[in-house]
């Protein structure tokens, strides 16, 4: 096996602000929300609901990489 030396590193984006619908409890990233209602309870019920409650994601004050040759997630300290 080949040691990669991470020298192509990619900045991942921090976790994306989701969304849990109040009813169904459907969890959602707020940027797939188009069209502002939640989409299983149109599908289950046939009804609209707009009732959202955000969900608050890890707030981390490290960094993660992505190494372009191997594929490995590398953390900051």
């Amino acid at each position: 096996m080949k040691l990669c030396d991470h020298t192509l590193l990619t900045l991942l984006p921090e976790a994306s602000k989701r969304l849990r619908c109040r009813h169904c409890h459907l969890t959602i990233k707020a940027a797939e929300l188009t069209r502002g209602y939640c989409p299983e309870c149109l599908e289950s019920e046939g009804k609209k609901r707009y009732d959202f409650e955000e969900i608050e994601g890890e707030k981390s004050v490290k960094a993660r990489y992505r190494c372009e040759k191997c594929g490995a997630i590398i953390q900051t300290e």
